[in-house]
């Protein structure tokens, strides 16, 4: 099974990272607009109140956000401490007060709504990645939150490894004691002392109390939608996050590492919708009990003989075809790799190496590679396990994969043994999750 706590490698297509006045950090991805899994109604208490059923009523004609909402409400009743509660609908929700541009609300809507009797609404609509990462176009963490800002929230050490507990650093004040330092660059943030710094949720108390809860969003864009900020849609459905995983991980391995963009060069891209499931959970008792319930579903509508058909670039072709060629002459040539001595094996190798044939634009093959990995002192079959892992079991096989791989080599060409490092910390984790 997919484990939402992976390493979270955080990098934009074709971003990196670059020290500025404000840090050295990973690019990331500017959102300008929410999508809402759901819609929020009034509590049976606050239903009984003629001003809230007013209010609600004016807020959802007007487009407001449900916070602008209850915010009204609870002006107007300041006895409604909580009048709104989430409902599990089928469709998406879109308001305009969700949006810097409230024009976009309603492009969105006329795009893609649909309507199934309950007036025009979003069911499904197309989406497109910007990453290749899937941890960069759905990020997520545990986090309890408070009135207005989170407390405690996870964080993973930069290995990978141990999954921390962070909060906010206390403000500093001066000598005397009684005017707080000025930050440059926002609040610090610190590791939660009180609990060892680890986030564990079956020990923590804010978990166990549900203070601390799973949260992620998709970001991404909509075709046809014109925007230069990434819309988002927050979900704390581990259903829906994990079973996103799965589709990324499958779409990523068909295209040689590829979630970004359409998925073809028929210009399909990924469709979100909802689907009805029942969900288990464990009830106060400790029984598993299952309820009906909306959970988004990430779609990728496409032909998978065509992605392959796709990896399949014009220099793997014309390798193909010399050896279906040898194979109808009766060459020796063309007998398997699993057939060559490994003395054989070794020299071919070599020779590639020795070869080393010029790279065409942005298309380096994969014996440039592997000449490349071997000059690093890297073994070939640890070097492939690890890319694998990475980027697919189709990367080497397409135009786009293999450039990752190199650009990757490139990164550390003034540091081969870090390289080697990074490869064998990844691997001794893939071990410990499979032996987990």
């Amino acid at each position: 099974m997919t484990h939402l706590n992976a390493h979270p490698v955080i990098a934009v297509q074709g971003g990196g990272t670059a020290p500025t006045l404000l840090g050295q950090g990973p690019a990331r991805i500017p959102t300008g607009g929410k999508i809402r899994a759901g819609i929020k109604v009034l509590t049976k208490k606050a239903a009984g109140e003629p001003k809230a059923k007013a209010i609600y009523g004016q807020g959802v004609a007007a487009g407001q956000s449900f916070e602008q909402i209850e915010r009204a409400i609870t002006e107007a009743l300041p006895d409604l401490k909580t009048p709104l509660v989430p409902r599990n609908v089928p469709w998406f929700t879109v308001r305009a007060q969700d949006f810097p541009n409230p024009e976009i609300a309603r492009d969105i809507l006329e795009a893609y709504g649909e309507d199934r009797g309950e007036g025009r609404r979003l069911y499904r609509f197309p989406v497109v990645f910007p990453s290749d990462y899937w941890q960069t176009v759905m990020p997520h963490e545990l986090a309890a939150w408070g009135a207005h800002e989170k407390h405690y929230w996870s964080q993973y050490s930069a290995d990978g490894r141990v999954r921390h507990c962070i909060c906010h650093a206390p403000v500093p004040v001066d000598d005397t004691g009684r005017r707080t330092i000025r930050l440059f660059g926002g609040r610090k943030t610190m590791v939660r002392e009180d609990n060892g710094g680890l986030c564990e949720p079956e020990a923590c108390r804010e978990y166990q109390q549900r203070q601390c809860n799973l949260t992620g969003r998709f970001l991404f864009f909509i075709p046809g939608i014109r925007s230069i900020s990434a819309f988002e849609l927050h979900t704390n459905s581990f259903y829906a996050m994990n079973a996103a995983i799965q589709k990324f991980e499958t779409v990523g391995f068909l295209r040689g590492g590829r979630i970004s963009g359409f998925l073809d060069r028929q210009r399909t891209p990924f469709y979100l919708t909802k689907k009805l499931m029942e969900v288990a959970h464990i009830d106060e008792q400790g029984r598993a009990v299952r309820v009906p319930q909306w959970i988004i579903d990430l779609e990728a509508p496409v032909d998978v003989t065509a992605l392959l058909r796709e990896n399949e670039d014009t220099e793997t072709a014309l390798v193909q075809a010399q050896l279906a060629t040898q194979v109808l002459q009766g060459s020796p040539a063309a007998a398997s790799a699993e057939q060559l001595q490994p003395e054989a094996a070794e020299s071919q190798t070599v020779a590639a190496t020795d070869a080393a044939p010029p790279l065409r634009e942005g298309r380096p093959s994969f014996e440039q590679l592997l000449a490349r990995v071997q000059a690093y002192g890297i073994a070939p079959d640890r070097y492939q396990a690890y890319a694998d892992r990475r980027w697919g079991r189709g990367w080497k096989i397409n135009p786009n994969g293999r450039a990752q791989a190199w650009n990757e080599l490139e990164r550390y060409g003034n540091d081969p043994q870090g390289y080697l490092d990074k490869i064998e910390s990844e691997m001794q984790l893939a071990s410990r999750g499979r032996t987990a």
